[in-house]
């Protein structure tokens, strides 16, 4: 029987993470993972992330897969693949099937850092071929090169639903609707917009009657539900599809946790059944802690942060470091995690109708309800300003964990302040000298520079642009406003790429200067 200091199972964000702390303290570290490619999730997501530099915003999810591997690597962290944990038994005892193998190992701490599984919804026709989990649909797209379908209705409208349907439309997928039977849009504003202003309609307290065809799917039928999610007759509407994607939630896989006889508790505000932990991820268990998902649903930056905590403790808990050490990284790693668990989307605010914002603005109705922000709601908020001459306009309207922006700013003219949460203002009497570096910066592509009086009677907007193939100067199309119809002809005056964009390019397209507050987006026939 192999022995280590410390097994973690789950090669992802929580899990990679833990295994650096503990690596970082002298500790032989093995991971586990069924996957025949570690990172979890990250290597999924090509979008950048939230937060502020010590929670890595803005850059991509892959990008931080391949820094947290490299330096694991580094440490001499053992990284098994294609290795499924089938038990976990008392004495810390772990039974790996590793191709054909059966292997016990055993370790004197285990992290637990499975992560979370997709949840399904039945319904008539849901188990044709072409009905599949948004997870299901990035790996094929980000991590095989695989285009999921041509025709894709979307159902769920959280982050996950929000954020993989522009992906499939970067991918070259025409979005037909984005479905959910809530009332409200469940994830960010700024990742709806974005959507939204690509021309994807939504359609909220809305849910699919029946998936068509006879071998695969051919079609979709959506009806209105009422509050209590019964359809309501008369209102289907049908679209021609071939692919319908799921994002309704995840689960905890929380199994081994379980069998290791660890108090678990049903937790619907945490995704479902999760094991009894403190906020460093101890379980009832002595030496066995848990990090990510798998203790409860939230972001990978918070997962993250989790594992780092799991592996600190894990290594006082084994007494590589002392008491006082781990109180210092734990009181810094906790302060991060807080940062990220403030705002509207705060675990303590789920479930909850958040009505106005931390700076008293009322919630834009026609985003929770729409996808996007009305011409006259977007003028209420303190990143949206008039000025002669390039200035940005900051469209970002709800309270998240975010300030790559204010970062990326060398002339201080976008400020979030020292909270976190705080909805950016343009700085008063502030220069912009047109850089771009904000607009490249946002991870929710909701900042603009405008031009609102070129002195020919046009305007120009720059927009964040990360579809291929990229148009030639000069190429004309049509401007989109923020709903995702057409305003007015549009002339792209410029394309700009640089490695410090993150290849997020700079569109830079010429409209009427009356359209220059309401074109968002351009299309190309």
């Amino acid at each position: 029987m192999k022995r280590f200091d410390l097994i973690i199972v789950g090669a992802g964000p929580s899990g990679l993470s833990a295994a650096i702390e503990a690596a970082k303290r002298g500790l032989n570290v093995v991971v586990f993972d069924e996957n025949e490619k570690p990172g979890g999730q990250l290597f999924k997501q090509i979008h950048k992330f939230f937060g502020s530099k010590e929670h890595r915003a803005k850059v991509r999810g892959f990008v931080i897969g391949q820094q947290l591997l490299k330096e694991a690597d580094e440490l001499g962290v053992k990284v098994v693949l294609n290795a499924t944990v089938i038990g976990l038994y008392q004495d810390k005892e772990v039974v790996v099937r590793i191709g054909e193998e059966v292997v016990h190992y055993k370790a004197d701490a285990i992290v637990i850092a499975t992560g979370a599984a997709e949840n399904m919804v039945t319904f008539k026709g849901w188990t044709l071929p072409g009905v599949i989990g948004a997870g299901a649909a990035q790996t094929m797209m980000n991590l095989h090169g695989v285009k999921p379908g041509n025709k894709v209705l979307m159902l769920g409208s959280g982050n996950v639903g929000l954020v993989v349907s522009f992906q499939l439309m970067q991918c070259g997928c025409e979005v037909v609707a984005l479905v959910d039977a809530a009332p409200r849009v469940g994830g960010y504003g700024v990742h709806a917009s974005k959507v939204a202003r690509c021309g994807v309609p939504f359609y909220l307290s809305h849910t699919i009657v029946e998936a068509e065809g006879e071998d695969h799917v051919t079609g979709v039928t959506i009806a209105k539900v009422d509050e209590k999610f019964k359809f309501i007759e008369g209102t289907e509407k049908h679209f021609d599809v071939d692919t319908i994607c799921l994002a309704v939630g995840l689960s905890p896989m929380s199994q081994l946790l379980k069998m290791a006889g660890c108090k678990m508790e049903d937790n619907p505000k945490r995704g479902g059944q999760v094991p009894i932990c403190d906020e460093y991820g101890r379980t009832s268990i002595p030496g066995v802690f848990v990090a990510g998902d798998v203790s409860g649903i939230e972001e990978a930056s918070s997962a993250m942060i989790e594992g780092r905590m799991a592996g600190v403790v894990a290594s006082e808990y084994l007494g590589y470091i002392e008491e006082k050490e781990r109180d210092e990284e734990l009181e810094g790693l906790s302060h991060a995690l807080d940062g990220l668990r403030q705002g509207m989307f705060a675990p303590k605010n789920r479930g909850k109708q958040i009505e106005e914002t931390e700076e008293g603005i009322p919630i834009s109705t026609n985003l929770l309800q729409k996808g996007y922000v009305s011409d006259a709601e977007i003028e209420h908020f303190p990143g949206v300003t008039h000025v002669v001459g390039v200035h940005p306009v900051i469209e970002c309207t709800q309270n998240i964990p975010c300030n790559p922006c204010q970062d990326a700013c060398k002339k201080g003219c976008i400020s979030i302040g020292c909270n976190i949460t705080s909805l950016p203002i343009a700085v008063p009497g502030s220069k912009c000298i047109g850089c771009g570096m904000c607009v490249a910066s946002c991870s929710g592509q909701a900042i603009f520079l405008v031009d609102e009086d070129c002195g020919d009677g046009t305007a120009t907007v720059t927009l964040p642009y990360e579809f291929l193939p990229l148009p030639e100067e000069g190429k004309k199309g049509t401007a989109l406003g923020r709903d995702g119809k057409p305003v007015c002809e549009a002339e792209v005056v410029s394309i700009k790429s640089a490695k410090a964009f993150d290849k997020t390019n700079l569109l830079t397209m010429r409209v009427p200067k009356e359209y220059a507050m309401q074109a968002r987006f351009i299309k190309f026939a």
